[in-house]
């Protein structure tokens, strides 16, 4: 049985449950359209500072970021186009503002949409019409989220976008990290380093971005916790990010669709005709062992 509840908490929750398997999220629209949490069988899956999150001019450190119309950062949080220069923070601005929540259904799935739309806030960083719909589908141990983002403009829309879920993690070095790339940027130094798998979590930061991937499939086995998350992806996630702090309990393993200042460079951007739209997607799914 599948159900959607409504909370009035600091912001309004919609708590979307799979009964049979219990497993819930719990998303808030006006917080950035972000799911805070991701449970099966009462275990967390994903990390969220909660101290953080009572404050609404700080970012948010955990659940799922949306990262939109930028993935990382800009140098000098600028980009240039038609000749005229625009100022954007780091991952954009669709994590900082509210959604509407939308279309919420329980027959085969848990399954909630959020939609942002472009405004005068939006367009004096990004001046472009739009609209990004993303639903958000529960059953069983896996999560989907079917994104759709649509140029309302009428001139040609340049965009990345991706995510940046945090998984709460027990020992990292009990993690098996598998990501079908053969080499990473280390985002700290700029170096190109070939990967094996193994990290050196004594290191303060590591944040690695990993391009040239070769399949559509990552996973990470955290073998203190007895979990394997998988993370399957299209075509327009082009890059994977692990990042992780030392000392805090969560790693992040992001699907972004371009790399840093892509605005700047056009690498692997995506470019939508003036009423166009683009369809993508991931599904992660959270194994207990």
């Amino acid at each position: 049985m599948f159900t959607i509840a409504i909370q009035e908490q600091q912001y309004k929750t919609y708590i979307l449950s799979d009964e049979a398997a219990s497993s819930q999220l719990e998303v808030v629209p006006e917080r950035g359209g972000i799911i805070t949490r991701w449970r099966i069988q009462g275990q967390e899956i994903f990390y969220l500072d909660t101290e953080r999150f009572t404050h609404p001019d700080l970012s948010v450190r955990g659940g799922n970021p949306i990262l939109f119309p930028i993935c990382g950062n800009l140098p000098d949080n600028t980009y240039t186009h038609n000749g005229q220069q625009y100022t954007l923070k780091q991952h954009g601005f669709a994590r900082e503002l509210p959604w509407e929540a939308t279309k919420p259904k329980t027959e085969d799935k848990a399954s909630l949409t959020v939609v942002l739309n472009s405004n005068e806030q939006t367009k004096a960083v990004y001046p472009f019409d739009f609209q990004l719909a993303f639903t958000y589908e529960l059953q069983g141990n896996t999560l989907e989220v079917h994104q759709v983002y649509k140029n309302l403009s009428s001139t040609p829309m340049p965009f990345s976008a991706g995510f940046h879920p945090y998984f709460l993690c027990g020992d990292k070095t009990q993690l098996e990290v598998n990501i079908p790339s053969g080499q990473y940027q280390d985002n700290r130094t700029k170096e190109i380093h070939s990967s094996n798998g193994n990290f050196d979590f004594s290191q303060d930061e590591i944040d690695f971005a990993f391009g040239q991937l070769t399949s559509q499939s990552a996973a990470v086995i955290d073998n203190s916790r007895k979990l394997k998350l998988h993370l399957d992806y299209d075509d327009f996630s082009t890059w994977l990010v692990f990042w992780t702090v030392k000392g805090k309990e969560f790693y992040c393993l992001e699907p972004w669709s371009a790399t840093r200042n892509s605005l700047n460079t056009g690498e692997n951007l995506t470019v939508l005709a003036p009423g166009a739209s683009y369809s993508a997607s991931i599904k992660l799914t959270a194994d207990f062992f």
